[in-house]
């Protein structure tokens, strides 16, 4: 079956998050629920980070975030879920409302000029401020450096990935 591809700018980042997503999705799949839960990372000041578990539930509660944003900027309503910590068991399926709320978000935007994508002003509470595309950007990339994060504890031996 022929993949679909979303037409415009913003449609083309959003097959990309997605894509991101499911290079995500198999990576933690192929992670057992004691590796999910083990402190892999101790010395991290960032309590998000210190495992498996804590940073797909951080990329999870990151887009919702990522999408509320975009949504205040258009006076969206929100109904995101409160930041939480997510099993590895749950993780695919939240993945998938967290995607299919950013897709929601967006969903008539796909085909945005380059004006009215930049018209798009975001100030994050983390300091940075961004327009649309740069939001989708920023989104996409936290995905794949958590990614990384995760196979690099597979790497140095702090957990095993199944089937690799």
């Amino acid at each position: 079956m022929k993949k679909k591809y979303r037409k415009g700018a913003i449609g083309a980042l959003m097959d990309e998050y997605e894509r991101a997503a499911k290079e995500l999705k198999n990576l933690v799949g192929n992670i057992s629920e004691s590796d999910s839960v083990k402190i892999v990372d101790a010395e991290t000041k960032d309590e998000d980070c210190r495992s498996v578990r804590t940073i797909v539930s951080h990329v999870i509660n990151s887009g919702f975030g990522y999408a509320n944003y975009i949504r205040d900027w258009y006076a969206i309503p929100k109904s995101s879920p409160e930041r939480r910590l997510i099993s590895l068991n749950d993780f695919s399926m939240e993945l998938d409302k967290m995607l299919a709320y950013t897709s929601e978000t967006l969903q008539d935007k796909w085909e945005y000029s380059d004006e009215e994508i930049m018209k798009v002003k975001i100030i994050s509470r983390y300091g940075p401020q961004y327009d649309l595309e740069q939001m989708m950007e920023h989104a996409i990339v936290h995905i794949l450096r958590h990614r990384r994060q995760i196979e690099k504890f597979s790497t140095f031996g702090k957990i095993s990935i199944i089937n690799s």
